[in-house]
């Protein structure tokens, strides 16, 4: 049997089978191939933000230099800001762009504390932190929220 797409929009749900590969079977340079396929044929930056988005962040966690992961995850957050609760119900996303925010920004401090860079990480982190409340007591909003947790723990520490 076919596993059904998380969403109705094609593209997304190829953005998803390369998640899946990444994180599912462990395939991180398939994964990788899959996103630059896509990230080709949506135009790149001036692609559907949507698109942008969830591909850059995608993109982000498949790259093996941290200034490449970091480059990713900027862009994501820039097609972010161009994002209505509107587009991505039309895809079937089940949740607020205001939902986003938070593992985007969080990704970002993560990418930042690699770097050394504390300050800029902690800025992320009280932006990640301030929008928390977007996110549902679901398990996506549980994840986000578990590892902004560790991450504050590791810049208290440093």
């Amino acid at each position: 049997m076919q596993e059904q797409p998380l969403t109705a929009d094609v593209m997304l749900a190829r953005v998803n089978r390369g998640v899946q590969l990444h994180h599912g079977q462990g395939q991180r340079e398939a994964a990788r191939d899959l996103f630059t396929q896509i990230w080709d044929e949506i135009g790149g930056e001036r692609g559907d933000p949507l698109h942008v988005c969830v591909l850059a962040h995608s993109m982000a966690d498949v790259q093996d230099d941290v200034e490449q992961e970091l480059i990713w995850d900027q862009r994501a957050l820039a097609a972010a800001d161009l994002l209505t609760d509107a587009r991505l119900a039309q895809a079937g996303v089940p949740m607020s762009v205001a939902a986003l925010y938070p593992s985007l920004h969080l990704s970002l401090a993560e990418c930042y504390r690699r770097l050394g860079q504390l300050d800029s990480a902690r800025e992320y982190v009280q932006r990640a932190q301030a929008g928390i409340g977007a996110l549902g007591d679901d398990q996506y909003g549980q994840l986000i929220k578990g590892g902004l947790d560790r991450l504050t723990q590791q810049l208290t520490s440093s």
